[in-house]
């Protein structure tokens, strides 16, 4: 079983930048397929990128503010976000997928099995 640890997040006026890390619980996963997800009060949980060992792919509406990267040393995955709109305020979660092992990057939640506890990001107007 994996455990996904999460940090970062907060609160920042519009236009500024914060990072989100994810690091699962062994060195087993540090190159698996990764997804952060995030879900705003009363919403549905939502795709907003992902990353394989071959591509990335994001929500278009994240697409040129923010990037997901890894640092397969540290076993951790990062959530850029630059230019964050009071539309991006939501509780974000990384998970990793069922077919962990595979490029497939799946936009929806009932593929991923693996969640993080999810982190707080506020951005205000």
């Amino acid at each position: 079983h994996v455990q996904l640890v999460e940090s970062g997040g907060g609160l920042v006026q519009a236009g500024g930048s914060l990072r989100l890390s994810c690091a699962p619980s062994t060195q087993t996963f540090s190159t698996a397929t990764m997804g952060w997800l995030r879900q705003a009060p009363g919403k549905e949980r939502e795709f907003v990128a992902g990353i394989s060992r071959s591509t990335t792919d994001y929500a278009d509406s994240v697409k040129g503010r923010f990037t997901i990267s890894r640092d397969v040393a540290k076993n951790t995955v990062f959530l850029q976000m630059n230019s964050l709109k009071p539309d991006d305020t939501a509780v974000y979660y990384c998970g990793m997928p069922r077919a962990y092992f595979s490029d497939y990057i799946p936009r929806d939640q009932v593929e991923y099995d693996y969640w993080g506890q999810g982190t707080q990001v506020t951005v205000s107007s």
